[in-house]
């Protein structure tokens, strides 16, 4: 496996446009002959497909949801950065460049980042055109917020449903392309393979979840834009449908997948209430603008919050990093809250041995502001709240405590956002490209729309031109035999009635991962999950139940051949983990710490990619790394005191 990440040469700021100059292009005639197939409908995927065949290209997008708008970006609900400076206060792309490569520890590629901060303006300006309902002043310019990671506002929003709102314009700006025909567009579809010819992806195999028809699809170049493998850990802010199934397929033809061990825990979550909750539910992290996160000084204090005297109170984030204060990365916060709950300083109900929660208290601002104003800005996450737990934040603080949210790895991509196989474009969460070891907050929408907006249309022109349109049919012996292979491994979760459902085996495998390497992990509890992960999977091969068949609708299966997928991939991640003997961002080695807690990195031995290539069934990875060079930035260390 070769890692060329082909960034262009010159001075940081001059490099896109430079790119931008040099890359070939493909004449307007000439792209009506070429197909693109598209996986994921998300706001990388919707923008892609908009965008492309807008240019004139042939695009087929599939989704495993019955809509396009029903893509996991809608969950996304604080806001989308860009560096606009509206609010004058020193904020500059330089800024947001140098904060994300800096809220990602020093583990991200810098020409990318820079590119995403660059592209970060054209965002907006393109949303506010498709009628995107941003917030705005009396005055009727953009409203902006303050997030974690940044001591500047700019981060622009739509109330709670930022992401909704976003994938709303990119949603229409799809289907006005599908009603032209422009674009086929296969909803309750999944990709189960990807094809390759001649060592180009070319085309997918995918099943029909209704009538379980499977079929092959060519093309002149695949995206994947299916998002994350949070869902890999069980109990998730993820939509349960979120899955690795597509990037980790193509993970198996050869494409590396890069940092695994890079997931992020939100620290703004509704606590788990229950051994058998399928999903966890996020709160934006918005709320740390207006809401004060704190414990009592008191082990298990039982009083209600409005009993417990100011003086009795911890502002742990407060007290911790006074320059940031409740805006604290999400990384630092997570782990603050793990800290303050391990020491018996939780409140809410119990799970197991501990109360897993922590106050988000609005009080403060309610009197302030007024609750007009705090409502203009969450009500809809207030309702949300007090439908779901029945306690009404306007009276009482929120409990909230970290879960798993975003993944940080993903497939190894060039600056081209092309993997390491030709003709395979990885987009927004599916790849690894551009937050590191941690993700700001609000930088998740902002890569999806600046990928399938502003670089994908620009790059995968480059790799047609060089490629040249082949013709692909899907006659060919590569696609009969990916079928077969679908066909088997169907067959097989089908036959095998044993006595467990798919949800048995993802939420044991889930509890593992969330025990040996969830916020923190350590040497002994990775090497126990790389030692039970693989008896978890053994037993799955011997004893799932699928009920119902493969020529209907069956959730059954589509979860079984997820889960089944999981069960590999979280083997690589607890490997990846172990490997990374340093702590980084949302990668936290119990070892590797500082004498107050902080994450303690090794640039010396870890400054790189790591990238893993597929070897065979049974057969370790092959560890590949990429050297990050840091040319505009000094490595230092992450400081929010």
């Amino acid at each position: 496996m070769k890692l060329d990440a082909k960034i262009p040469s010159g001075p940081l700021e001059q490099k896109w446009d430079k790119h931008k100059q040099d890359i070939k292009l493909v004449n307007p005639a000439n792209k009506r002959k070429y197909k693109v197939i598209i996986v994921g409908t998300g706001l990388a995927g919707a923008s892609a497909a908009a965008t492309l065949s807008e240019l004139g290209y042939q695009v087929s997008v599939f989704c495993f949801q019955d809509s396009p708008r029903r893509a996991h970006s809608i969950a996304a609900q604080g806001g989308i950065n860009a560096a606009k400076n509206y609010q004058n206060d020193g904020d500059s792309v330089y800024r947001l460049f140098y904060d994300t490569v800096k809220g990602g520890d020093f583990r991200a590629r810098e020409a990318n980042v820079y590119r995403l901060a660059h592209e970060s303006t054209n965002i907006i300006d393109q949303c506010v055109a498709q009628g995107v309902p941003f917030a705005r002043e009396y005055g009727g310019t953009l409203s902006n917020r303050s997030f974690g990671g940044a001591q500047v506002s700019r981060t622009f929003y739509a109330k709670g449903q930022t992401g909704q709102q976003l994938l709303l314009g990119a949603y229409s700006a799809l289907e006005k392309q599908i009603s032209r025909g422009a674009v086929k567009m296969y909803p309750r579809t999944e990709m189960l393979e990807l094809v390759l010819i001649d060592g180009h992806a070319k085309g997918i195999v995918v099943r029909d979840l209704v009538t379980g028809e499977i079929s092959s699809h060519a093309g002149d170049a695949v995206i994947l834009a299916s998002g994350g493998y949070g869902n890999v850990f069980y109990l998730s802010t993820n939509a349960k449908g979120s899955n690795v199934t597509a990037t980790y397929r193509a993970y198996k033809k050869g494409a590396g997948f890069a940092n695994p061990c890079y997931t992020q825990i939100h620290p703004t979550c509704i606590p788990q209430a229950g051994d058998y909750q399928s999903k966890l539910t996020l709160m934006s992290e918005s709320l740390r603008n207006d809401g004060r996160v704190w414990v009592p000084k008191k082990k298990d204090d039982l009083r209600a919050p409005h009993e417990i005297p100011e003086d009795e109170r911890d502002y742990y984030l407060e007290r911790k990093y006074p320059s940031y204060g409740n805006l604290a990365p999400r990384d630092i916060s997570s782990r603050s809250a793990k800290e303050a709950c391990d020491n018996g300083l939780g409140v809410g109900p119990k799970v197991g041995d501990k109360r897993l929660g922590v106050y988000l208290d609005f009080s403060d601002s309610i009197k302030r502001l007024g609750e007009p104003v705090v409502a203009d800005r969450y009500d809809n996450l207030f309702q949300m709240y007090e439908r779901i737990t029945g306690e009404n934040p306007y009276k009482v603080p929120m409990r909230i405590y970290p879960a798993v949210h975003y993944t940080m790895g993903g497939l190894w991509v060039d600056y081209n956002l092309m993997s390491n196989v030709p003709g395979l474009h990885v987009l927004g969460e599916a790849n690894f490209s551009d937050h590191g070891a941690n993700r700001l907050g609000a930088s998740a929408l902002m890569q999806g729309l600046a990928d399938g907006y502003f670089v994908i249309p620009y790059t995968i022109g480059d790799y047609f031109a060089r490629e040249g349109h082949k013709n692909i049919s899907t006659d060919r012996p590569e696609f009969k035999e990916a079928e077969a292979r679908v066909r088997e491994m169907t067959n097989k979760l089908l036959t095998i009635n044993g006595k467990k459902t798919p949800d048995d085996f993802h939420r044991a495998l889930g509890k593992i991962m969330w025990d040996q390497c969830g916020m923190a992990r350590n040497e002994k509890g990775l090497k126990d999950a790389l030692q039970r992960i693989p008896e978890l999977r053994e037993e799955f091969w011997k004893n799932v139940k699928v009920a119902g068949s493969g020529s209907e609708l069956n959730q059954e299966l589509e979860k079984a051949g997820r889960v089944a997928d999981y069960l590999e991939f979280g083997e690589l991640l607890c490997l990846d983990a172990l490997k990374r003997e340093e702590s980084c961002g949302g990668h936290f080695r119990e070892e590797h710490q500082t004498e107050d807690g902080e994450a303690k990195r090794n640039d010396d031995k870890f400054c790189h990619v790591t990238a893993w290539e597929y070897k065979g069934e049974g057969k370790a990875p092959e560890e590949h790394r990429e050297k990050l060079e840091y040319e505009n930035i000094h490595l230092a260390v992450r400081s929010y005191k």
